[in-house]
């Protein structure tokens, strides 16, 4: 397959090996990477020559920062259709890694952003490195955790999930095992050697020989004044609680989370909840379908993008303005039926 190509896809020695192969754009997702992926799953779960799945992204900047947001916001600017079919090829990719039947392992070094946690994170072998930069930031360009993520998100130990979703920082590869979203550790420097191995030897002899114990997670050891400031019914009062706190990192984390847009952050924390309450990965794809359908009429999705990625102006005008004008009626309008809703 030609290097120039946007996903490399070939078998060695019984591996099916996929490199999302964008660098420059640190492999951000575009439709034809999707499709690509799904294809390349299909054919191999019914070919008993591929015994494994080795997912990895090119360069050395990430495996994946997400999915191409511009292109997003520009369907969002017109008829909105290329971004719901996206959104809908997207989904099921996702539901379909996290039902694989055989070995899927992803490298997710160095930066795995949202549409990178969606292919990542839903995995049965998911590693991480102490370059790994995870994180859900999607509350900073006005939409919300997509991709499966509040499925993951609302199932961490305690309320850190909810700390991930609100605030949209990274963590690191040792927060994202102690989260759920990752299973080993394999140093960066190992990788390559590890990598390797999984084809040479089998996944199983690989991480035998070059998974360790992971660092201590930061985010874990903060988990008391997170469980307690996160409590709150809504985004006001978990910011409230967190600016009361005596930790200087909750008031950092206000601080943060106030820059966010006030409705992608309210409908984030409902999202986030109801996910906790859905059975399925399969369920929250779809509840995650409506809400970003919902999201692409949103004002603060094309302007959000706008002021990260297209003006890079880093100042957004968020409206609704503030926390208060985010009534009830506006964040239930997220999770309205998306007419067809997203189906597997």
């Amino acid at each position: 397959m030609a290097e120039n190509e946007d996903i490399l896809v070939s078998v060695r020695n019984g591996v099916g090996i996929v490199t999302l192969n964008r660098p420059k754009a640190i492999n951000s997702l575009n439709d034809v990477m999707v499709a690509g992926l799904q294809q390349a799953l299909t054919t191999w779960e019914n070919d008993d020559s591929v015994r494994s799945v080795l997912l990895t992204g090119a360069g050395e900047r990430g495996l994946c920062a997400g999915g191409d947001v511009v292109a997003l916001r520009q369907s969002a600017l017109g008829d909105g259709s290329f971004a719901r079919q996206f959104w809908s090829d997207e989904y099921r990719l996702n539901a379909h890694i996290g039902r694989y039947r055989k070995p899927y392992v992803a490298v997710m070094d160095g930066i795995v952003m949202g549409g990178g946690v969606g292919v990542g994170a839903h995995g049965n072998v998911r590693v991480v490195t102490d370059k790994t930069k995870m994180g859900m930031p999607e509350v900073g360009i006005g939409f919300i955790p997509d991709v499966g993520g509040t499925y993951l998100l609302a199932r961490t130990p305690g309320l850190l999930g909810l700390h991930a979703a609100l605030t949209g920082a990274p963590f690191s590869g040792a927060d994202a095992i102690a989260l759920g979203f990752a299973d080993h550790f394999v140093p960066h420097e190992r990788l390559h050697d590890f990598t390797e191995a999984v084809i040479t030897d089998g996944h199983e002899d690989a991480l035998n020989s070059y998974a360790e114990e992971p660092p201590p997670s930061a985010l874990l050891a903060q988990r008391d004044w997170i469980d307690s400031c996160y409590a709150g019914d809504t985004v006001a009062d978990i910011l409230d609680d967190l600016r009361a706190h005596d930790e200087q990192a909750a008031r950092d984390a206000a601080d943060l989370i106030a820059t966010r847009s006030p409705i992608a952050l309210s409908v984030t924390l409902t999202a986030v909840r109801r996910a906790g309450h859905l059975r399925t990965l399969e369920e929250v794809l779809q509840q995650e379908f409506r809400v970003s359908v919902a999201s692409a009429k949103s004002h603060d999705f094309v302007e959000g993008i706008r002021a990260q990625l297209v003006d890079k102006d880093r100042n957004p005008q968020w409206s609704p303005a503030t926390l208060a004008e985010c009534d009830d009626a506006a964040i239930d309008a997220y999770f309205a039926s998306a007419e067809p809703d997203l189906t597997f």
